[in-house]
């Protein structure tokens, strides 16, 4: 059945709510949420009552963007650090009410732990349906759900859209078995993750892969950006639709819509500032910021002003699906830039070049930073083994490459792209900054 007998829209009357309305809405929230958190965190009471903030301070979103201090996880860490609160202070209701407790990924430092309650504060996946929905999710539709969890159970939210679920292995190291049952169930969708993307790719020369994956409406990928080349064969060579998804600032997921045109912030979970990262000042529309998110849905253990570390451009207006919530496109992370030897290296920058060489096309790579002062670029970079001939030779090219359109002395390390995931801090992310 198609879009005429169930509408475009999972929740039309969220979806397509006026600036207004969203903003009222927003300004009720956080009103009631800063009286909710000071009540039942000790957190909060202790770190806004130490910036001579109370909860009647706080009677509109300017008071809210202006009074309350913003959040970072260093501040939570040291509050868990001194206390013994593994919660950091957080965590609103009694531990006996809690459904589950996950992590973060760990990428930018020790993972924190995520508490829920399913009765009243959904799970990761609940806000995502709209977006699942408007990527052309519907009723009958086959899904792949991995065996085991990651950041919550996915079927009894996917079994009430009237989705049926595949159960099975689908995690890293099964490419193959996964790619089977694509073909076999005739799926509609599946998460993936970039090595799992590796894996089909090195799959090539055995299947067609195109044919295996022709069931699939669309695909969902995260944990790090697609290189453009690698895009490229997933979309053109494949024949497969790709639906990004990011974080939106730790209070849950920003997915891209079918226009490509941004990271929707769902905005009745979520209230987002961007602000400059100096002066926290909110930066203008579509200017680059640090992404500042509160969680505005959540009573359990909500982030409220947390600092993200994102960078971010954001802009309210209207999208071309008619939806008023913001839209946002990520720059990076702060403190990505690496300098050598006086001179600003960014990983788009590197990341750009190093795609260009058949070889290291899928964009495998970190920038060591291997001391506080660096006079050269040091990389390690991924290569692909069924395209590579001579490794010295291609170690040469690609470092010529670097050195001139960079302008800075590099120093690479090639390994194969299996070899270089081991590097990795997470399961799902690749970081692209490391120390040595």
């Amino acid at each position: 059945m198609d879009d005429r007998a169930y509408g475009r829209f999972l929740e039309p009357d969220v979806e397509l709510m006026s600036r207004r309305e969203i903003e009222q809405n927003q300004e009720h929230a956080v009103v009631e949420l800063v009286h909710y958190a000071w009540e039942h965190s000790p957190f909060y009471r202790e770190f806004w009552g130490s910036a001579g903030v109370s909860p009647d301070d706080i009677t509109s979103l300017h008071d809210f963007s202006t009074r309350i201090p913003l959040l970072t996880k260093d501040d939570i860490r040291a509050y868990r650090d001194r206390t013994g609160d593994p919660f950091g202070g957080l965590l609103c209701v009694d531990r006996s009410e809690l459904t589950s407790i996950v992590t973060s990924s760990g990428t930018t430092g020790e993972p924190e732990l995520m508490a829920e309650r399913w009765d009243r504060i959904p799970p990761i996946p609940t806000a995502c349906l709209r977006d699942q929905w408007e990527w052309g999710l519907r009723p009958g539709d086959r899904v792949v759900i991995p065996t085991g969890t990651f950041k919550n159970y996915w079927d009894t939210l996917y079994s009430a859209m009237g989705l049926v679920p595949i159960y099975m292995d689908a995690w890293m190291g099964n490419g193959e078995r996964l790619l089977q049952a694509i073909k076999r169930h005739r799926v509609a969708f599946v998460q993936l993750v970039m090595p799992q993307i590796l894996e089909i790719e090195s799959l090539e020369a055995r299947y067609d892969i195109r044919d295996m994956l022709s069931s699939l409406k669309y695909i969902s990928f995260a944990g790090q950006p697609m290189g453009a080349v690698l895009r490229r064969k997933v979309t053109e060579d494949w024949g497969v639709n790709i639906a990004t998804y990011t974080s939106a600032g730790d209070c849950g997921l920003a997915w891209e819509g079918t226009d490509c045109e941004g990271y929707t912030l769902w905005e009745d979970t979520i209230y987002p500032e961007i602000v400059d990262p100096d002066t926290h000042r909110e930066v203008g529309d579509r200017e680059i910021g640090e992404l500042v998110a509160t969680d505005i849905d959540n009573r359990v253990a909500p982030y409220i002003r947390f600092r993200s570390g994102d960078l971010v451009r954001r802009t309210k207006q209207t999208s071309a699906l008619g939806r008023n919530h913001s839209r946002m496109w990520v720059a990076g992370r702060m403190g990505d830039e690496t300098m050598i030897d006086g001179k600003a290296v960014v990983v788009g920058d590197v990341w750009r070049i190093v795609e260009t060489l058949p070889e290291t096309s899928d964009g495998m790579f970190q920038i060591i930073r291997y001391a506080p002062s660096m006079d050269r670029l040091r990389l390690r970079a991924g290569y692909a083994p069924e395209r590579t001939g001579d490794l010295g030779e291609l170690a040469h090219r690609l470092v010529s490459l670097l050195e001139s359109e960079l302008g800075v002395g590099v120093d690479v390390d090639l390994m194969t792209t299996d070899e270089i995931l081991t590097f990795s801090s997470s399961v799902a992310k690749f970081p692209r900054v490391v120390k040595k």
